[in-house]
């Protein structure tokens, strides 16, 4: 679903998690930790972890992404009945460090350096959690800026975390595409003036708040498609998806 509207892109910023990393791949740990209880433990840690985000932005008492992520850990297996040992939180913890990178993701991203796009991410996540599973995926030297909420000490969907984008890049937000799996994401990077593509990987369905995305798709794959149709640098730039040896 791509609505028709003109943009001349110069810079693309991603959100991390649930669109580079999969944050559900965290269910194998939390099976191997809690026999029966992987699945349901990583999707309520998940949801959690995200309505904490907003409820400390909302009330003014923000804590990093990382000691969010371990309160909503903490809050999950208290409702689930789980018996949290400090041992079994720190090995669940660590696996925000490794998350694995979506399989398409990273010739894609290559694609789209090598075209001459601007690649940056703008995520919740604080420097010490980005840091190392950006680097794991071989993806450290393809972005040109990892932007953080804990610069503004809000969590998105505060305008102060997707303003960082505008202010580093030196751009317009018009010309600045968002790319996000997260329904929500996308809606406030749209209120906010970017431009805005959907990686609705699950085939949610659309938020009901009056905003939709310039483009859906099921992977990045489909982005680049899109930003092949949409960017200024359509017809002039190569587009090559054959991988690149990431460097570490």
């Amino acid at each position: 679903m791509i609505q028709s509207r003109g943009m001349s892109l110069q810079a693309i910023l991603f959100d991390a998690y649930g669109t580079l990393f999969d944050v559900y791949a965290i269910a194998a740990e939390s099976e191997r930790q809690f026999p029966g209880n992987g699945a349901v433990l990583a999707n309520l840690w998940r949801d959690k972890q995200i309505e904490y985000t907003r409820l400390r932005s909302l009330s003014g008492t923000y804590q990093p992404f990382d000691v969010v992520t371990d309160e909503a850990l903490q809050f999950a297996c208290r409702k689930l009945g789980l018996a949290l040992c400090p041992q079994v939180q720190q090995q669940l913890m660590a696996q925000y460090n490794q998350l694995s990178a979506f399989p398409e993701n990273l010739s894609v991203l290559q694609a789209l350096k090598q075209s001459g796009m601007t690649l940056a991410i703008l995520s919740n996540g604080n420097p010490e959690m980005l840091a190392p599973v950006i680097h794991a995926a071989g993806m450290t030297n393809l972005f040109t800026h990892v932007l953080s909420a804990h610069s503004v000490k809000k969590f998105k969907t505060a305008p102060e975390v997707y303003q960082l984008g505008i202010n580093t890049l030196g751009v317009g937000a018009q010309d600045c595409l968002f790319v996000s799996s997260n329904g929500w994401d996308i809606c406030g990077a749209a209120w906010f003036g970017y431009p805005t593509f959907w990686v609705n990987r699950a085939a949610a369905p659309l938020e009901v708040l009056g905003v939709a995305p310039d483009g859906e798709g099921r992977s990045l794959n489909d982005l680049l498609e899109f930003v092949r149709q949409r960017s200024s640098l359509s017809g002039a730039a190569s587009y090559s998806t054959k991988p690149i040896t990431p460097t570490h």
